[in-house]
């Protein structure tokens, strides 16, 4: 049985503010007998003003909440999924990064999202991020954490089933879905895709989320969840800012799978045929 924790934030324009309720969370979580901090999307600067967000954004090596994360997972012995940062990235833009920190602050692996959000909401919101974010373009699967294989998404990452059968092949006991989802689409499809997912995938999915009215204006829909892979909700933290809890028992996952063997059954399908 591991323990995890989930930090429900909402985060805000300044990165110095930001990375201080961080390094208080994984202290709290450590506290709070956690073996795994995850974090949401955008955990170091959410910020809809593309001009203003610019003059906060670094490359990896200077950004100032990944170095207090880092200091603060090594202090307190702690790993930590941090959800993700905006960093800059060789190909002149900005990578929406998920960074895993091990209990010696050092960087595990890094996962750039793959699926970018380009939408007219009927809202009159516009969102896009292929303006100033380059996709990743490679699922990443990282063994060796004290919860076990995890595999690593971000945000709309949630809507595209293959990525996590790809992750489910290549061992991934347990997926990440840090999010900053928005209100509307949050109480329609927040909880349904994260159960489908696990119960698809026959694992766990840990979706720690973005959550209220932030200083750029946006709110978010909050609902951090742990799910099982029967898709049971073992946790789901509401509109309620800062840590939650859950414990994880990853024999649950054969249990599940020698009862659904969705996982092997499954076969190659060509393109559909219109007749």
């Amino acid at each position: 049985m591991s323990r995890i924790a989930l930090f429900q934030s909402t985060t805000g324009i300044d990165p110095k503010a930001n990375a201080e309720r961080l390094t208080s969370a994984i202290a709290d979580a450590a506290a709070g007998g956690a073996q795994m901090l995850f974090t949401p999307e955008m955990s170091g600067l959410l910020d809809r003003d593309s001009r203003r967000a610019a003059s906060s954004i670094r490359e990896e090596g200077e950004d100032v909440v990944l170095a207090a994360c880092r200091a603060a997972a090594r202090d307190n012995g702690l790993w930590v999924h941090l959800g993700s940062l905006a960093v800059r990235s060789s190909a002149g833009k900005v990578a929406n990064r998920a960074f895993v920190i091990d209990d010696q602050g050092e960087v595990r692996a890094r996962y750039d999202k793959i699926h970018l959000f380009d939408v007219d909401l009927p809202t009159g919101e516009s969102w896009r991020e292929s303006a100033v974010y380059s996709g990743g373009e490679r699922a990443v699967v990282v063994g060796g954490t004290p919860v076990g294989t995890l595999g690593l998404t971000i945000c709309y990452d949630l809507r595209f089933p293959a990525l996590f059968e790809r992750l489910a092949e290549a061992g991934a006991e347990l997926i990440a879905v840090p999010a900053a989802f928005t209100v509307p689409t949050g109480k329609a499809h927040w909880h349904v895709l994260l159960r489908a997912r696990a119960i698809e995938a026959g694992l766990f999915v840990v979706a720690a989320a973005q959550f209220g009215t932030h200083e750029d204006g946006r709110s978010t829909y909050g609902h951090s969840l742990v799910v099982d892979p029967w898709g049971e909700v073992l946790l789901d933290m509401g509109e309620e800012r800062g840590l939650g809890f859950a414990d994880i028992d990853l024999g649950r996952i054969a249990d599940v799978r020698s009862r659904v063997p969705a996982l092997s059954h499954r076969k190659p399908v060509g393109p559909a045929r219109r007749v």
